[in-house]
């Protein structure tokens, strides 16, 4: 039987995290259980010491959910992690239904929330943006890209962990590495309560310009040519566009002409470069097969 770790961040979460580990010890009595306190200034660690056998890991400053997130990984032993967020929006029972497709041969499990379970009608329009935007990057139908709460294969996860930021889009990061990697990506759907405690620390305009710019890097990362061939044949197409006009208007070919021709090119080139690059990431986690 796999030995199980829960990983939960927590950032001034002493209301939320005062109700869900004990719920959690409850359900699962066996399990290590990791409590990230990400330089807390409340009294999360002391709630954490409170319930039996919780391990508490203190940074002595915030360094970012991404940042717990890796120290938590690197603490656990099990041989699958739950990760899930300390202020009580995911609920401890949908954990057993994160872990069942692991029977199947899933490497990642994501726990994917539907409309009702978004804080705000222009939260659930930009998920749902950038759901499609990471599926065409990946070739991958991704139902859930920031979903926090998740349960993966620790030896999995660590082969990519480098690549995790130390802010709070690790799981957009992990999930597109894994697709990328060859490992197994499943999900189940949940429902995500209201947050108890501090307000949420992710700002919609701030931070949704934040997850694009990440999307377009792992994109990049992931499959370089899905961003940078849209691109060079749409510089070429302008190119060619302007060099009609200029010919039936003045009879020649012009220096812009050129340059837009020679940018098109050079950002094809770029593409073909960097898949050579993104295959280097992953020479060690790549597999053969693709689900």
């Amino acid at each position: 039987m796999c030995r199980l770790s829960i990983v939960l961040p927590a950032k001034n979460e002493e209301v939320g995290i005062a109700k869900t580990l004990p719920l959690i010890r409850e359900l699962y009595p066996d399990a290590e259980i990791i409590v990230v306190n990400d330089g807390s200034t409340d009294g999360t660690a002391a709630v954490v010491e409170s319930v039996p056998d919780a391990i508490c890991i203190t940074h002595p400053v915030s360094i970012g959910n991404g940042g717990a997130i890796k120290t938590g990984a690197r603490a656990a032993t099990g041989d699958i992690v739950v990760f899930m967020d300390a202020d009580g929006q995911h609920d401890p029972h949908d954990i057993e239904r994160l872990l069942k497709p692991f029977e199947t041969g899933f490497d990642m499990v994501v726990g994917s929330r539907g409309r009702s379970s978004q804080a705000s009608w222009l939260r659930a329009v930009a998920n749902r943006g950038f759901n499609r935007l990471a599926t065409y990057m990946t070739g991958f139908e991704i139902q859930d890209l920031t979903s926090g709460f998740r349960a993966v294969r620790r030896d999995k996860f660590l082969s990519i962990l480098y690549l995790l930021p130390n802010k709070f889009s690790y799981p957009t990061t992990s999930t597109m590495a894994f697709f990328r990697s060859g490992y197994f990506v499943g999900y189940e759907p949940i429902v995500a309560a209201q947050r108890s405690g501090n307000g949420s620390h992710i700002k919609i305009i701030r931070d949704g310009f934040r997850f694009l710019i990440i999307i377009l890097k792992i994109g990049a990362l992931y499959s370089p040519m899905r961003l940078f061939l849209p691109i060079s044949l749409f510089m070429f197409s302008i190119a060619t566009f302007y060099y009609m006009y200029t010919f039936f208007s003045a009879g020649r070919f012009t220096n812009m002409g050129m340059l837009l021709y020679m940018s098109s090119l050079s950002t094809f080139l770029i593409g073909i470069v960097s898949e050579q690059v993104s295959a280097l990431h992953y020479k060690d986690t790549s597999r053969r097969f693709q689900r």
